[in-house]
């Protein structure tokens, strides 16, 4: 299948071209209305694959990442943002589709959100509907293990950039297929096991468009000159950078603004006492990569190279980011751009011995998430309150004046706009995410001091019920499962969680 042949499995091809002219011709039927289009905000959505709050902007003293410390200083910095789910493919449905992986009932990398949902009106089909060219750079929808892109969802076919990518023979054993290139182009998915692995790092002495991240920003600039010489087309950019995402492949340069002998190593490598085997991780996606394995990722000089390697790679997508706000300003679109960084979710850097995400504690949920609104955020602002994922596209939409489509998929989240205006105002009181784990699914309540993590058996709404209990307030890393010492703690919390719809449990045919 070539390159940019996009087809969904299990769907029909015609289904997706007339969803695709459906939106073609409300752009059109909106430009035509005499709508001012000049005057609206454009939306410039920016996707950091992988992306904790590991910023200087966020008080990471190890970060390496003037930009987006630059970017947050302009607009409002959300310091208790949540992801729904911490995986690539069900985050970004959650963005898109404004729906928890409860509702949509899609939990895994391989199924695309239209199986469980058809007819969805996506958040930049809302644009689109509304008169706004939708474009989509680099890693936007997840693209690999099965799935497939939204074409549906862009003015223009979508433009793709290597997520697993090597610039040196000996990263992938000779220039061989490797098994994260593999599943993230869809290819060999049925002999995974017999492909050979990557490098989990590569440092080479280029430029930074030899890597996927810098030629991605080349192509959002572009985007933003063709922009400013037709403003009377607004634009809803979403454009996605995959590091540091694995493998940290990125210039030498970066690595080189950091000594790997100043890193601290992870002082809890053990998981939260009292809690379900099953709730944490070993291995999983991390050792597709060479030289890892389950043993060595407890060797202090392998962890040094993964924080090293991490860190270098948040540093060389900060540098792309702020090539693009750079032009943003030269252009002189600043003040008529509202901009978002959003990370799909967090990482674990050796906490608890884990590694990557795919868990329900804080590191692997807790996201960066900074909105620059002009009119609504005031520069320099913090917000400290529990927010999700799902509650960026009503807050999009609010902000540009975007009215809601009827028809339109039922939105799981509440819009910002409030909190931008009004800081201290009081919102939402918890963040809920999920994510499943050994035939069980672990449905998770953040409230600013706790959370609160239930586990069924999937399918077993009334069946056996387990809880984890963690207070940030006196033990900020997990350090113990406090549910059997507190019940009537957990009878409060869990009531919340109850007054949540029961979780979807989805099967694709």
């Amino acid at each position: 299948m070539g390159e940019n042949v996009y087809i969904l499995p299990c769907m029909n091809p015609g289904r997706l071209m007339a969803l695709y002219l459906c939106g073609l011709l409300a752009v059109l039927a909106s430009m035509q209305s005499g709508l001012p289009a000049g005057n609206r905000q454009n939306i410039l959505m920016i996707l950091v694959d992988d992306l904790k709050p590991a910023l200087g902007c966020y008080g990471d003293l190890r970060a390496r990442s003037p930009h987006i410390d630059r970017l947050a200083s302009r607009g409002a910095q959300f310091e208790m943002a949540y992801c729904n789910q911490s995986v690539c493919a069900p985050s970004r449905n959650n963005l898109f589709v404004g729906q928890r992986s409860t509702t949509l009932g899609i939990y895994s990398l391989h199924q695309n959100f239209r199986l469980a949902a058809p007819e969805a009106i996506t958040l930049p089909q809302q644009f689109s509907i509304n008169g706004y060219k939708s474009i989509g750079l680099g890693k936007t929808f997840h693209v690999g293990h099965g799935n497939q892109d939204d074409p549906a969802s862009w003015s223009v076919p979508p433009m793709r950039e290597k997520v697993i990518e090597y610039l040196l023979d000996s990263s992938s054993q000779g220039g061989q297929l490797t098994r994260e290139e593999a599943y993230f182009s869809n290819r060999d998915l049925d002999r995974i096991g017999l492909l050979p692995k990557g490098a989990a790092w590569e440092k080479s002495d280029v430029g930074d468009t030899a890597y996927a991240d810098g030629r991605t920003a080349e192509m959002a600039i572009h985007y933003l000159k063709e922009s400013a010489a037709y403003p009377e087309t607004p634009f809803f950019m979403a454009l996605g950078f995959v590091r540091p995402h694995l493998p940290f492949s990125v210039p030498a340069r970066y690595w080189d603004l950091f000594d790997p002998r100043d890193w601290d190593l992870p002082s809890d490598p053990s998981p939260p006492l009292h809690a379900p085997d099953y709730a944490g991780k070993r291995g999983g996606e991390i050792v597709n990569y060479s030289p890892l394995s389950v043993d060595n990722l407890q060797n202090p000089d392998i962890q040094r190279q993964l924080l090293h390697g991490y860190y270098a790679s948040v540093s060389y997508v900060d540098s792309q980011i702020g090539k693009v706000m750079d032009e943003l300003d030269r252009l002189g679109l600043s003040g008529n751009t509202i901009v978002v960084l959003w990370g799909d979710h967090g990482w674990h850097l050796g906490d608890h011995g884990f590694w990557t995400k795919h868990t329900n504690y804080e590191q692997a949920n807790r996201i960066p998430l900074i909105v620059v609104a002009p009119g609504f955020s005031q520069p320099g602002t913090r917000i400290i309150q529990p927010v999700e994922t799902v509650d960026i596209y009503p807050t999009l939409c609010d902000l540009a004046g975007i009215p809601i489509q009827n028809g339109t998929q039922p939105l799981d989240g509440m819009s910002l706009v409030p909190l931008l205006k009004s800081p201290q105002s009081i919102l939402r009181a918890h963040a809920y995410h999920c994510f499943p784990r050994g035939g069980k699914l672990g449905r998770a309540i953040r409230t600013s001091r706790y959370r609160l993590i239930e586990w069924r058996g999937i399918g077993q709404p009334d069946g056996p019920v387990e809880y984890e209990l963690y207070d940030y307030d006196m033990d900020p890393h997990e350090k113990e499962n406090l549910a059997s010492r507190y019940p009537q703690l957990v009878r409060q919390i869990a009531l919340i969680l109850k007054a949540h719809p029961e979780p979807i449990q989805y099967r694709a045919n």
